[in-house]
């Protein structure tokens, strides 16, 4: 499928069959990931894909036995968001790569996009260059990654490219000796150059240091409702000297949905040691009905075991005004790690997930071993006071 951002054809490839019941099943690759899609009509020339996860689909006609075209729709950035596709069956390379040549981009590169403007932010490339010039790898900011991109080396340029149902970003740049000059679209909404130059010790700032509790707060409080409007709160008598994650997202998130798969897993491991979980939702949608509906597709099609509490508009001001122990909310996700002494130990800014290899396998590591260390502490218990 090649979709067109303003005149930038963005390409990914899908597997589309169906069962002897003629259900019909896609499977959307970026790099090693696999998004599976169930939600499909194929019927005459109609053709409907909706994404499992984010509040978007494709509408389009068949045209022939090999050709469908249309609009992928993105509900979550207004009714009018749109964008051309043609879909085209039987290719197997997502870009074209006539001459890949001996340019080697594997490795890590300090990256700098939209350098000298308003909006510009650092980020590290970590790319891996395989057989054929195909190139896989992602981009890491100090919010979060760009998740898995794929795409080709092809003589003195490279060029990635991602559809989640959520990101669709489209990578080109042109390499000048150690150096990548290029640019940067996301949808059709936005636009931007970048440069890039190999620096395998380039990094970021740490993580766990941008975001911290306020001057005068020492702890951690709040009273949300959950997705069936029960309130939920660290202070409820069920989360009493247990461990607890408190992560700040919004369903609409990829970098959030990484992350819930990560907490789940945890709290898989160890709820019944002593952990607790809750999720605080900040939703685009400013109807609260429509946030809810979400929130409750989000948790049943992740398999969610800890409660969602839902913390109202995705405004980070909103957000920071809802939280008001936070000194600021810098990103989705956001994760906040309490002892069972209700005292703050981390805040977690971003998420690092799977598309970022090693630097997502080691915090899953070291998540369980400081989640292992926290349960082995013990409570203390506040001393009765003596009569007067």
């Amino acid at each position: 499928m090649e979709m067109d951002l303003n005149g930038h054809p963005l390409p990914f490839l899908f597997d589309l069959a169906h069962n002897d019941s003629s259900i019909w099943t896609a499977h959307i690759h970026n790099g090693s990931e696999d998004i599976v899609v169930q939600d499909i009509v194929l019927v005459q020339d109609t053709f409907l894909m909706r994404m499992p996860l984010f509040d978007s689909e494709f509408k389009g006609v068949v045209r022939n036995d090999s050709v469908i075209e249309g609009f992928w729709h993105n509900y979550l950035k207004g009714p009018d968001y749109r964008i051309a596709f043609r879909a085209s069956a039987g290719h197997s390379e997502r870009f074209p790569n006539n001459s890949p040549n001996d340019a080697v981009l594997k490795g890590t590169w300090e990256v700098h996009f939209s350098n000298g403007t308003p909006d510009a932010y650092n980020a590290i490339g970590l790319f891996e260059q395989h057989d054929g010039g195909r190139l896989t790898g992602t981009f890491v900011t100090e919010t979060g990654d760009y998740r898995f991109l794929e795409g080709a080396v092809d003589n003195d340029s490279m060029k990635l490219s991602c559809f989640d149902g959520s990101h669709a970003f489209l990578f080109n740049a042109a390499l000048y000796g150690d150096s990548l000059v290029g640019r940067y679209w996301s949808g059709s909404h936005w636009e931007e150059p970048w440069v890039a130059y190999r620096n395998p010790d380039y990094k970021l700032r740490d993580p766990d240091s941008l975001t911290f509790l306020k001057e005068g707060y020492d702890m951690v409080d709040f009273q949300f409702p959950d997705l069936d409007g029960t309130p939920v709160s660290p202070s409820d008598a069920k989360f009493k000297g247990k461990v607890l994650m408190v992560q700040v997202m919004g369903s609409w998130c990829p970098n959030c949905v990484d992350e819930t798969r990560l907490l789940n897993e945890i709290y898989g491991a160890y709820a019944d040691k002593g952990l607790g979980v809750i999720a605080i939702a900040f939703e685009k949608y400013p109807e609260e009905a429509k946030a809810i509906a979400g929130l409750k597709r989000f948790k049943q099609t992740l398999g969610v075991d800890y409660p969602i509490v839902y913390g109202g508009l995705a405004s980070k001001e909103k957000a920071a005004e809802k939280l008001p122990f936070l000194d600021h909310v810098m990103s989705y996700p956001t994760c906040i790690f309490v002892d069972r002494n209700g005292v703050v130990r981390r805040i977690r800014t971003g998420f690092y997930g799977p598309g970022t290899g090693s630097h997502y396998e080691n915090y899953r590591r070291n998540l369980h071993l400081f989640v292992e260390q926290l349960l082995a502490e013990p409570e203390v218990q506040a001393k009765p006071k003596k009569a007067a």
